[in-house]
């Protein structure tokens, strides 16, 4: 028979996974949905109050301003595949942090021969936990380390880091 101490701690280590799952859905959810130009489904994934800080465009704060800004600047985008790669979380509670990579890949024309637009750089993420119970993101920090294709002027130069 196991100890109620282990039960305890079986309880809060498969809670921890459970919402490790659940904030990699959340992304998932939420980058497949930017991919369709869902914008009302990628909204739902952030908080109220959340903040989107992004080199070229410094720091954006709330959800429907950072819809606002995104959907503005993947307009010109037909098509789209946001990647995130190697991720990591920590849960402590209703809060949690996450790391990973991003992968951005766009086509810059219907049909268009020509070699898509990508950018690839780090993420740091801070998510809480909302009231009905899913998590959201409150915090989304973007770095740029390279970009290649079209698109690649001026305004999408390599930015400098902080967190690299």
């Amino acid at each position: 028979m196991t100890a109620p101490a282990d039960r305890d701690g079986l309880v809060r280590r498969l809670r921890v996974l459970e919402d490790k799952e659940a904030l990699r859905c959340l992304l998932v959810r939420g980058w497949r949905a930017l991919d369709r130009k869902d914008w009302a489904t990628w909204a739902e994934c952030w908080a109220e109050d959340a903040v989107l800080e992004f080199g070229p465009w410094g720091e954006i704060r709330g959800r429907e301003a950072i819809r606002e800004q995104v959907e503005e600047a993947e307009a010109p985008f037909p098509s789209m595949q946001h990647h995130i790669l190697n991720t990591h979380f920590e849960v402590e509670g209703d809060r949690a942090t996450g790391i990973g990579y991003m992968w951005f890949v766009a086509v810059t024309g219907n049909g268009a021969a020509s070699a898509p637009y990508s950018m690839g750089g780090p993420y740091d993420w801070e998510f809480h936990r909302a009231p009905d119970g899913g998590w959201r993101l409150a915090r989304q920090r973007l770095g740029v380390w390279w970009t290649a294709g079209e698109g690649t002027g001026p305004e999408t130069a390599l930015q400098a880091d902080p967190f690299r």
